[in-house]
């Protein structure tokens, strides 16, 4: 018998809480089996998990949920491990120049942050020697 899962297993083994887990359910990320009166209840199946583990591992990576779901269900269509690489390749090219651009401009604010420090610290010894 393939492994399932509840909502409450998934969350507390990710550390999540039901909610996101629903809503990665509603961005098409996840399709649980739904059972019990009026399908109230969800079973996630292995596939769910995996799925679920692939999506967190790409939000780590600044990923959006819409990035993440591209690549993952690129895995759920023919086994044609070249398109997927590309597509992956191509996420994460954009998204390393995304990063760098941050840093770029991370780093010229500390250099500005630095000059200012800098500036404070000669006007309060001035200061200092007049008194």
């Amino acid at each position: 018998m393939a492994n399932t899962y509840t909502i409450s297993d998934l969350a507390k083994e990710f550390d999540l809480t039901t909610r996101a887990i629903r809503f990665y359910e509603d961005m098409g990320l996840l399709q649980p089996e739904r059972t019990g009166a009026a399908g109230r209840n969800r079973v996630y199946s292995a596939r769910d998990r995996t799925r679920l583990r692939l999506t967190l591992r790409a939000k780590r990576l600044g990923l959006s949920l819409t990035e993440a779901k591209e690549i993952i269900d690129l895995y759920d269509s023919p086994r044609d491990t070249g398109v997927q690489l590309r597509k992956f390749l191509d996420v994460l090219v954009v998204h390393r120049k995304q990063l760098e651009a941050q840093m770029a401009d991370l780093q010229a604010n500390l250099e500005e942050v630095q000059e200012h420090e800098d500036e404070a610290r000669a006007l309060l010894l001035k200061v200092e020697k007049q008194k």
